[in-house]
């Protein structure tokens, strides 16, 4: 192997996993905002993340280069039999990177479930209160206090 493709190699991974370390403390933080209901750091929390996976893109097309021309196939497999046979300083990194994508992809798929059940709550809670205002009918259409009752007669004529 010519050891520049193994120094390209290592700094790829290095950086690769250094960014995936960081998006998936983003994603841990944006977790704990849900659960917490801190959601005021959520447009902040999501403009990192959208960024941050941005950045991971650029690392990951960065590997796939070093590695197109060395590589018959870029498959998980033909990555590491390629590691372990020729740089085996980076293979630590690869299987560290590897269990970093999988917790990555854990904590969006909780962080989306935890949206989506919030999303549910709020729509009930809007459905209730929606439900609760037409029955009470306090207001009219003109914003001033309605005390009529449904049957439309005033409440003093009752």
């Amino acid at each position: 192997m010519n050891q520049d493709i193994g120094i390209q190699m290592l700094a790829s991974l290095t950086a690769e996993r250094n960014g995936l370390r960081d998006f998936v403390g983003l994603l841990e933080r944006e977790q704990h905002a849900l659960v917490e209901n801190l959601s005021d750091q959520l447009l902040d929390l999501a403009e990192q993340k959208s960024a941050r996976a941005l950045a991971l893109t650029g690392l990951i097309e960065a590997r796939h280069l070093v590695l197109k021309n060395n590589l018959p196939e870029l498959s998980a497999t033909a990555i590491q039999t390629w590691l372990q046979t020729h740089n085996k300083t980076a293979w630590p990194i690869w299987q560290e990177i590897r269990g970093l994508a999988e917790r990555a992809r854990q904590l969006n798929q909780n962080s989306g479930e935890l949206i989506q059940m919030k999303l549910r709550y709020n729509q009930q809670a809007l459905t209730v209160l929606g439900n609760a205002t037409s029955k009470a009918n306090l207001y009219g259409p003109d914003g001033q206090p309605d005390f009529s009752s449904s049957s439309g007669k005033p409440i003093a004529s009752a």
